[in-house]
């Protein structure tokens, strides 16, 4: 199939309805499209369908065009909107309409349901009869305005030859006459999506499977109007990891949240990339590697199963191996979004923190799977003295304890340069003389230094937090003795 498509300027086109945010499933079309596009040196198109005037609203237009944007999913152009168009979309009506392969239909409202009952009642799919289909041009009423509806082929097959799914062939006899325009001249989504994607120039569809059926009836708009169909490829699903349909208890929220809970862009994309679609066993790549293996022929048929536990660890594993200037910057932009994310920026900028932060990072990476977990483990850093003790640090610092930490007060005060090599040292040789494990002077100290049980190596601590603040809260805690 690459070596057919190489042959063209490939042109996908991503077409979200802005009825709510970018889902996930949503972002997995656009990556798709995204990825075949780049991988042959094509264009990826950007359309707004936002024909549903009652349920579209520029909050969710914003909210898409974040979340591309976000995800880096760029696209060429401007972005197309598709009820600016009606016009257009009107007008090959007129030319179905003039060459025979359109009619006007005045069924009422009554009369379509009736159709739809006697449908249920007899055990049949429920389809317009076609009444208007044949009838002279003395029949039609006066009172009212038609539909305009697709004279559609009654015998032989439509076939859809998909990437994804192979051979689809679907009988006409179980496709009738769709409605073009509405009777208020407003033109309907199978008609515009047509039409939007022949004067785009849109070469390949790249879609869920439950589009599958609209391709056929598709394919009749596009032969009625003499235009070439694109290929499509209609991929699957994707399910909860229990199989079942995905919902917002398995993941199926907007990208916009998947930013809120710390996730990379890039982790997002090898996760989202390898929903449907694989290169052998690799199961962590770069975008590049991404773009240069993609083919939607590799895309499988079966559903793809959503695991936010696998999305975690495979972001864990993208901070780890992120560059800590990078992994800055990736957490500068993602602050104003993350919960407690702008009280944080305050305090690093009022109190100058950054490089202390930069300077704990190694550490603190090695333990976060989410840049929401990397800031809660720098939380040591921004909380003001006199630090709150979690439950299990205050348990560490026992009477024998705070006394030890009084001795090492004076140790660590005297050191000429305030390095993580000098400190541990110092407690090492105070834990010697004492006559303790190292642990037992550690773990308060690093209670002391972090209100908590567990935090980054405790000499890189004491170096982010720099020997004032560090000393400052030695002194707390060994004056409670």
């Amino acid at each position: 199939m690459r070596s057919d498509a190489l042959a063209e300027t490939v042109v996908t086109r991503f077409a979200p309805s802005p009825t709510g945010f970018l889902h996930i499933g949503g972002a997995r079309t656009a990556l798709f499209n995204w990825l075949f596009a780049r991988s042959l040196g094509g264009k990826m198109l950007l359309r707004i369908e936002d024909t549903d005037r009652a349920r579209s609203t520029e909050p969710a237009i914003a909210a898409i065009l974040d979340g591309l944007k976000w995800l880096g999913l760029d696209w060429d152009g401007d972005a197309v909107f598709q009820f600016a168009r009606a016009a257009r979309h009107r007008q090959a009506v007129d030319e179905m309409l003039a060459s025979g392969r359109a009619y006007p239909c005045y069924a009422t409202p009554q009369e379509l349901e009736e159709m739809r009952s006697t449908a249920q009642a007899e055990g049949r799919p429920p389809r317009y009869d076609g009444r208007w289909r044949d009838r002279p041009e003395a029949d039609r009423p006066t009172d009212r305005q038609p539909a305009i509806r697709l004279r559609a082929p009654n015998e032989g097959e439509t076939v859809v030859d998909d990437l994804v799914q192979g051979r689809v062939v679907i009988p006409n006899k179980d496709l009738d006459d769709l409605v073009l325009l509405r009777s208020d001249g407003t033109p309907t989504y199978m008609l515009a999506v047509v039409v939007d994607d022949h004067d785009m120039g849109v070469t390949h569809v790249i879609r869920g499977v439950d589009h599958l059926t609209n391709a056929a009836r598709q394919t009749q708009i596009y032969e009625a109007l003499g235009w070439a169909v694109p290929k499509m490829g209609h991929i699957p699903l994707i399910h909860g990891p229990d199989g079942a349909k995905l919902s917002k208890r398995h993941g199926a929220l907007g990208v916009e949240a998947y930013r809120e809970m710390g996730y990379l862009p890039a982790a997002l994309r090898n996760y989202l990339a390898r929903l449907g679609w694989s290169h052998g066993d690799d199961e962590i790549f770069s975008t590049e590697q991404a773009i240069e293996w993609f083919d939607v022929a590799d895309v499988g048929r079966s559903a793809a199963r959503f695991d936010e536990a696998k999305l975690q660890n495979l972001n864990g594993h993208y901070m780890r191996a992120t560059p800590d200037a990078e992994l800055m910057t990736a957490l500068r932009a993602a602050l104003p979004h993350l919960p407690g994310g702008p009280q944080a920026q305050a305090r690093l900028d009022a109190a100058g923190l950054w490089p202390a932060f930069e300077s704990a990072l190694p550490g603190l990476k090695e333990r976060a799977k989410t840049l929401v977990e990397l800031l809660d483990g720098a939380r040591f850093l921004l909380d003001e003295r006199p630090l709150s003790l979690e439950p299990a640090a205050e348990q560490l610092l026992t009477p024998d304890a705070r006394a030890l930490l009084a001795k090492l007060h004076g140790r660590l005060a005297a050191l000429p340069d305030w390095t993580a090599d000098g400190a541990e040292q110092e407690v090492r040789a105070l834990a010697e003389e004492a006559g303790v494990k190292l642990g037992a002077l550690a773990q308060p100290l690093r209670a002391a230094l972090t209100g908590r049980k567990t935090s980054p190596g405790i000499f890189d601590v004491l170096v982010a937090l720099g020997r004032e603040e560090s000393l400052a809260r030695i002194e707390d805690q060994a004056a409670a003795a």
